[in-house]
């Protein structure tokens, strides 16, 4: 796991939006491990599945508890002289949230500590989940010896870009098509991959984005509600679409939603699953977590 790992701050829901300079009261509140790769990894330690996690923190309280969060792993990662960051996200009544988040500690991840972090010889086989792409500024730069660093000790790439907060444009989707012969697995939702392709639906957009990529590579699209579309990109014949419907629940917490079902794809993939039980394996799961409270990622009904 390489990404973004900080703390979340979650309120809601709020209904309507209040007034500048009021207060109201919100049902639920609870201070958790947020970011992509900390949704996942989370994901991964509830689940038994054996994994590592790269990461720094801020210097202050925040960056005190993100690592007792992560015992086993905090011991590789430095402290920075900056506060640890933090997102508040706020809940509304539909499933949809709002956040603020401060830059923080994120933008001081570089390469030299993912090397530090992790111990690579144990990875060898594995994979590695790179995710928050667009908050690591200097990561993202060095994202080429990254590649190659992990492709010498043969460990497959999985890229989850999230969204970039400066949008979709022409610069973002130039340096994102610049990384995808590199990868293996590209784990987007609808919005994300129809933006990068620059396409209105999803099925075309993944044609367009698989034409980018390894033949071998896999492409999975996060439906939501909706569950989830795979394929592997075979760019010079017409493979068949997997599609995985949703079990029908109701949302509770949708956060990081899309953070498990990366979880439990790339865990079903590890152990020897083909595509569609994998996509179904990240649907089942994904599931499962938002329509729970305290979270949970087993498959057992509710």
């Amino acid at each position: 796991m390489i990404g973004n790992v900080n703390v979340d701050i979650i309120i809601g829901p709020a209904d309507p939006w209040p007034q500048p300079g009021t207060e109201i009261l919100v049902e639920h509140g609870e201070v958790r491990v947020g970011g992509a790769a900390g949704n996942a990894a989370l994901a991964w330690q509830a689940l038994g599945v054996p994994y590592q996690i790269a990461g720094n923190t801020g210097r202050d309280q925040f960056g005190d508890w993100l690592r007792q969060s992560f015992p086993g792993h905090c011991d590789r990662w430095p402290v920075e002289d900056t506060a640890t960051t933090f997102s508040v996200g706020v809940t509304h009544p539909d499933g949809e949230r709002t956040f603020f988040t401060i830059p923080g500690h994120m933008p001081l991840l570089g390469l030299g500590t993912v090397q530090q972090s992790l111990r690579i010889d144990d990875l060898r086989g594995g994979v590695a989940l790179i995710c928050g792409c667009y908050l690591t500024d200097r990561l993202v730069v060095d994202y080429p010896a990254l590649f190659d660093w992990l492709k010498q000790h043969e460990v497959e790439i999985a890229l989850d870009t999230g969204w970039p907060p400066s949008g979709w444009t022409r610069d973002i989707r130039r340096r994102t098509r610049d990384w995808l012969p590199a990868c293996n697995h590209l784990l987007l939702n609808e919005v994300e991959i129809t933006s990068l392709a620059e396409v209105e639906d999803v099925d075309t957009a993944m044609g367009v984005v698989a034409a980018w990529m390894p033949e071998d590579a896999t492409i999975v699209v996060k439906q939501g509600p909706a569950g989830a579309t795979g394929r592997r990109a075979m760019a010079q014949s017409k493979p068949a679409i997997i599609q995985v419907a949703a079990p029908d629940v109701t949302p509770v917490d949708t956060i990081g939603a899309g953070d498990v079902f990366n979880a439990g794809y790339l865990a079903a993939l590890a152990k020897g699953d083909d595509l569609a039980a994998s996509v179904a394996a990240g649907v089942q799961i994904a599931s499962r977590a938002v329509s729970t409270l305290p979270r949970r990622y087993d498959s057992d009904a509710a």
